[in-house]
């Protein structure tokens, strides 16, 4: 790709929408924003696509996996990427104890609410109150739902664009890149100047304001506490930033 301007495929615009985490408010002005933007467009393929944490932290986890599920307009195409805090949710379910503990402590206990999970102490955080949290969240998920999160994608490839939610492994080839760091690398992803194969969008590291650099673009703006959430619109060679200016987290 070098000396070359990355390009989305023919005739087609791509709308990709950052972290969520429960901020179904901002998903639904910036799904406003798409459609509006959308009708003025000539391009004939429209794709959303999502890159991930749409639970934990924010205040409606479950309106935000909902919504992401049902709206689709007519001509959209939707992909729908796995988040780490996805990631930490399923091995909660499937067992992993720690994994889950972990998963609390940065934001599971707010979806937990959210799915109307009953949180009582959590101050002791011994196995035997995780696996009762975790059995409440098993009685709580709609099987819609659990269905959509077992389902969703590690990355995507349109043009000259791969999309995931962490980023990718330096030097290893696009096509043997792990899930883990698909969905969890950072800073040996955010430190390199080496070209990937082609341009990453990613989500999961949080900066003020979108990072579009040469080999990748990141759109974490921390909508679940900044109130502001980012799309990134590629058309051609043309990349443009849309972004709500919601109320941030309540302190």
């Amino acid at each position: 790709m070098t000396g070359m301007k990355p390009l989305a495929p023919p005739d087609t615009v791509i709308y990709a929408i950052g972290d969520l985490h429960g901020r179904l408010d901002l998903l639904l002005e910036m799904q406003q924003r798409i459609a509006d933007d959308a009708a003025r467009r000539v391009a004939s393929r429209r794709v959303v696509v999502y890159l991930g944490d749409y639970v934990s932290r924010g205040p409606d986890s479950p309106g935000v996996v909902d919504r992401v599920r049902e709206w689709l307009p007519p001509g959209f195409e939707r992909i729908t990427l796995k988040g780490n805090h996805e990631d930490l949710l399923l091995r909660f379910l499937d067992g992993e104890v720690d994994t889950g503990r972990h998963w609390l402590d940065y934001g599971g206990l707010e979806a937990m609410a959210a799915y109307g999970v009953a949180i009582a102490d959590w101050s002791a955080r011994d196995d035997a109150t995780v696996l009762e949290l975790r059995a409440g969240l098993e009685a709580a998920l709609p099987a819609p739902h659990l269905e959509f999160l077992r389902n969703l994608q590690v990355s995507h490839r349109a043009g000259d664009y791969l999309f995931v939610h962490g980023g990718v492994r330096p030097g290893v080839p696009l096509e043997a890149q792990s899930a883990r760091d698909c969905l969890w690398i950072r800073k040996t992803f955010l430190d390199s100047e080496l070209d990937h194969g082609a341009v990453v969008v990613h989500g999961h590291s949080i900066s003020e304001a979108p990072e579009l650099r040469r080999n990748r673009i990141g759109i974490d703006t921390g909508a679940y506490r900044s109130g502001v959430l980012t799309c990134l619109l590629l058309e051609g060679e043309r990349r443009e930033i849309l972004q709500t200016a919601g109320a941030g987290a309540s302190e």
